[in-house]
């Protein structure tokens, strides 16, 4: 018996007799028609599983973008869904009319839902990089993205009763399990084999060509006998130049992604890495005090080389004063707090925890780096953990007699859990008798909300507090909170003179000036995270 065609079923195959043979020569017999019959119900829904993998792959690129671009995980995840679900129900309406040219109509949307799909993270990109339009172009990519994928369901549905005639609520049926199904598979795949093998940009062009092999396999294989051969040659040669286009993205994304990224920064960029958890950047500039070497986290700037000991020295000395032989660092994965902790011979059990195991790397490693931390994360006497702060915390059982929290700023979803009420309670109960803790706290000048919210914050956990601040070139106006269970003094101890900070210095920072009083905010917590909201509304302006 010869190899059922499936497309026959779908291009008037010959009507069968009452035996369930054909009555012509050659034709099929019922066996082999339902053979094909089944071949074809097989490879569509195989298609539908695919298409719905690359469809949730799609959102949530979108979703991971924004967050590494302009953080605010929730907002991101919000526009785009909210977006797309819409767009998705236009795009079921905008199908009705395409019903009796389904197979047409299939073939050009899932063509095009490939390309777009592919090229989004590429498009928006460049949108943030060059023209400062990301939101614009997210919300129009988004919903072009929720329209395609909105019209598949419909006109596969109707492919599916061309193949097989049954009950609309079966059919239905079928349809969505597969669909969720690949949905599941795509969100899986996402962050545990896309982002990792491949990265946001060249994960979307894979996902794109994956997208055009299963819309082009079901019309060109399954649906080619409803095709006439003027169609067929116009589609093929449409699926050629979108694999074309994919592919060549796919070889210049390195080169783009390095320009792109380079368009984000006034300096050169000596260094890049895109990690599970950020975006590193590392740049360098020659200037008449030497170079100034910066570095970047999903955009933020964490230093300037040129005046960094102002900023590491008023975080870490204040709370090296009373009590250090135990002291914890919660963040500074790039060694400069810990530099300043390593300088008290009589530190001896110091642990710092980090979130990225790439940021520790770079740290051991990195020739420029290394040079500013002295070799920090590679002394014995510190033992540098791998893990998030807010777990760490709820693991671990010592207490230190300084805890240093030396994290980025809460403007983003991820990092305002670690300015909450609950976060500062768990890092007070590792708080020795008599110890005391600092606190990283921004601008009280552009940004006095986040500022004194993170007060209100320590205080709602049971801590005494004393904000200070003090000018960091590089940043501006900077400040801070000492915090332990009772009142201590702020005053400065260091076993070596510092650059900087002085007693006489140190006492001014006390002082805030009177256009910039305290304010009384109320706290932070994980379940209603203002410093998030203070922190994104105050920063917009500069």
């Amino acid at each position: 018996m010869t190899s059922p065609d499936p497309s026959r079923l779908v291009a008037g195959a010959p009507h069968t007799s009452g035996s369930g043979r054909t009555t012509g020569s050659g034709q099929a017999t019922g066996s082999e028609k339902t053979t094909a019959t089944r071949w074809s119900r097989s490879a569509l829904l195989a298609v539908v599983f695919v298409c719905a993998a690359c469809g949730l792959v799609y959102e949530l690129a979108l979703v991971s973008l924004g967050s590494f671009l302009i953080g605010n995980t929730a907002t991101q995840a919000s526009i785009v869904l909210a977006v797309m679900v819409f767009a998705m129900g236009v795009g079921s309406l905008a199908a009705k009319p395409l019903q009796p040219h389904s197979v047409t109509a299939f073939a050009v949307i899932e063509l095009a839902l490939a390309l777009l799909g592919g090229l989004s993270v590429m498009a928006l990109y460049a949108a943030f990089a060059y023209l400062a339009l990301y939101t614009q172009a997210l919300v129009v990519v988004a919903f072009v993205l929720g329209l395609l994928i909105g019209a598949e369901i419909p006109l596969l549905m109707v492919l599916l009763q061309r193949i097989r005639r049954q009950e609309a609520g079966s059919a239905v049926a079928d349809i969505f399990a597969v669909d969720y199904i690949g949905a599941l598979v795509g969100g899986l795949c996402f962050p545990f084999l896309l982002l990792p093998f491949f990265g946001q940009l060249r994960g979307a062009l894979v996902v794109g060509l994956v997208n055009a092999a299963a819309g082009s396999f079901l019309v060109f294989v399954v649906f080619r006998r409803s095709l006439s051969p003027m169609r067929m040659a116009l589609l093929g040669t449409a699926a050629v130049a979108v694999v074309a286009a994919l592919v060549a993205a796919l070889v210049y994304s390195s080169k783009f992604e390095v320009t792109a990224r380079q368009a984000l920064y006034r300096d050169p960029i000596v260094a890049a890495e895109r990690t599970p958890y950020q975006d590193i950047v590392i740049t360098e500039r020659r200037t008449a005090e030497g170079p100034d070497t910066r570095l970047y986290l999903n955009g933020d700037l964490q230093f300037s080389s040129i005046d960094e000991y102002r900023y590491h020295e008023a975080l870490v000395h204040p709370a090296m004063s009373g009590a250090h032989a135990r002291v914890l660092v919660l963040g500074g994965g790039d060694g400069l707090a810990l530099r300043e902790v390593l300088t008290y011979p009589d530190a001896g059990d110091i642990t710092l925890v980090e979130l990225d195991p790439e940021m520790i790397r770079l740290a051991r490693n990195d020739e420029r780096l290394v040079r500013l931390n002295r070799g920090s994360m590679t002394d014995p006497r510190a033992r540098v953990i791998t893990a998030d702060a807010f777990t760490w915390l709820r693991q671990a059982n010592q207490r230190y007699d300084a805890i240093i929290i030396d994290m980025p700023d809460p403007d983003e979803s991820a990092t305002a859990k670690l300015y909450s009420t609950e976060f500062y309670a768990l890092a007070r109960a590792h708080l020795a008798d008599g110890g005391r803790m600092v606190v990283q706290s921004g601008s009280p000048y552009f940004a006095p909300k986040s500022f004194w919210c993170i007060q209100s914050t320590l205080r709602d956990a049971g801590l005494w507090t004393q904000p200070y601040h003090v000018d960091v070139p590089s940043f501006g106006d900077w400040g801070f909170h000492l915090a332990a269970n009772e009142p201590v003094p702020l005053a400065v101890h260091a076993p070596r003179p510092l650059r900087f900070l002085s007693p006489d210095e140190l006492a001014s920072a006390a002082v805030f000036p009177l256009d910039r009083p305290p304010l009384d905010m109320p706290p932070s917590t994980l379940m209603d995270p203002r410093i998030l909201r203070y922190a994104q509304s105050e920063w917009t302006v500069y």
